[in-house]
């Protein structure tokens, strides 16, 4: 047995390599002994700068407590060019609340450095004015993008904080809007701005503007009900570097596409549309003319129009009855077959179709349309909505390679007598040049 032994210890090639190594090397010391070797605190700044801003914060904050040299790291500016403030209400909220302790340090020592700044607060009205309260201290700030995002209504609309009992509505927004102007008056070098479900209005536009024309790139403004087309057209008419712009349909205007296709202004790459309907029959959606959307591409050729809708079907009357250049075309309810017949028709620039749902009546004749006039198409997605697998794969020979996206749920397509559910797989992968399979209804 010993013999054995030692015969199996002597043809093991990792021991043979491990006794070479400690004959080779006669500094060798074990693992155990090497890692006693390492002094973290010894790191350089920038690699510890490095892994600090892989962290989320709350692990951050508790590595600058191992040691000094950790904490003068954790400082650095340059971990402070961006923060999340996320504000909420434990009892109500998913969100982990930034600590109030950190809150103010970061404004007592980091103000000045923060540069990429944005709010996330639930649908308690504590969170919004918590978010007031920051910003109404930022008056060093440098910052160049601002995003304030209510994660649940209601939340920045019904701030009341700072405002004696008994005042106007507008005077309660008017908490909101101060604090918003210090941040617009001392940046001078705002260039994104993302504002959802606020009390902003035209007054703080123009200090906006007033402070940061030459800066401005993307303006989006969602709900934000105080604000009038002519405040979105100050910024169109001096913000001469605006390259993205997103808004609700009742802030557009022909005013507006004429300012935006103007010879100082600079090419628009991105305009962002959201259609909503908020009170169905109550809002009467206006029209914009032809010659102001063909001004827009004349002078931006490039842009994208994206159009978000979530309208109900006795409302989309007013839209696409003459050639619109959209490009991006997402549907979040049930659209008519109508509608899609009229995008086919009037919409030759369009790149991205999602229809949510659409019926009980096959689109193969709206398809087929689509594909024949919309020579730039490239991504599909259907969801509720029926087409039979002849019309379907007639739709995807016409569009050919150039479908780079097709999401389509199985149950949309209708067997006939020439394809069944078995052959329209290896049908379509055939014409798109690649694997492609329809995508599956999850069950739980």
């Amino acid at each position: 047995m010993k013999r054995v032994k030692q015969t199996d210890k002597a043809e093991n090639p990792v021991l043979q390599k491990l006794q070479r190594t400690k004959k080779q090397k006669p500094g060798y010391c074990s693992t155990s002994h090497l890692y006693t070797l390492v002094d973290w605190g010894t790191l350089p700044h920038h690699v510890i700068l490095q892994i600090f801003q892989f962290l989320p914060l709350v692990d951050r904050a508790r590595a600058s407590s191992v040691c000094r040299r950790w904490n003068e790291v954790f400082h650095i500016p340059d971990l402070w060019r961006k923060f999340e403030f996320e504000l909420s209400q434990p009892a109500t909220s998913y969100l982990k609340s930034t600590h109030p302790d950190l809150i103010q340090q970061i404004i007592k020592k980091h103000a000045d450095h923060l540069q990429y700044v944005s709010f996330k607060v639930d649908s308690s009205t504590e969170s919004a004015e918590a978010a007031c309260d920051i910003l109404s201290q930022l008056v060093n700030c440098s910052i160049k993008t601002l995003g304030l995002i209510s994660t649940a209504k209601p939340s920045f609309m019904n701030i009341s904080k700072g405002v004696c009992y008994g005042e106007t509505k507008g005077k309660v927004n008017a908490h909101f809007v101060s604090a918003l102007t210090v941040v617009f008056v001392n940046s001078k070098s705002l260039s994104s701005i993302k504002i959802e479900d606020t009390p902003v209005d035209d007054p703080s536009l123009k200090v906006l503007v007033a402070n940061n024309s030459d800066t401005l790139k993307l303006l989006k403004m969602s709900s934000c009900p105080h604000v009038s087309p002519a405040g979105i057209l100050c910024v169109a008419d001096q913000c001469h570097g605006l390259r993205e712009l997103a808004l609700n349909y009742y802030l557009l205007s022909d005013e507006l596409l004429l300012a935006l296709s103007s010879e100082k202004h600079a090419n628009l790459e991105h305009l962002r549309i959201d259609v909503v309907s908020e009170n169905p029959g109550q809002v009467e959606f206006h029209t914009i003319k032809k010659q102001s959307w063909d001004a827009l591409v004349k002078h931006s050729p490039k842009v994208n129009i994206v159009m978000y809708f979530f309208l109900y079907e006795e409302e989309f009357d007013p839209f696409f009855r003459e050639e619109t250049p959209v490009t991006h075309l997402y549907f979040g309810r049930a659209v008519s077959k109508s509608m899609l017949g009229r995008i086919g028709m009037n919409c030759p620039r369009l790149i991205e179709l999602v229809v949510c749902a659409n019926g009980l009546q096959p689109l193969d004749d709206e398809l087929i349309c689509i594909a024949e006039r919309c020579k730039n198409l490239t991504a599909m997605g259907l969801g509720e909505c029926e087409v039979t697998c002849r019309g379907f794969i007639e739709f995807v020979k016409m569009c050919g390679g150039r479908l780079t996206q097709l999401s389509i749920m199985e149950e949309v397509l209708i067997p006939d007598s020439d394809y069944n559910l078995d052959q329209i797989h290896s049908e379509v992968s055939k014409h798109l040049g690649r694997m492609w399979f329809p995508d599956m209804m999850p069950t739980w």
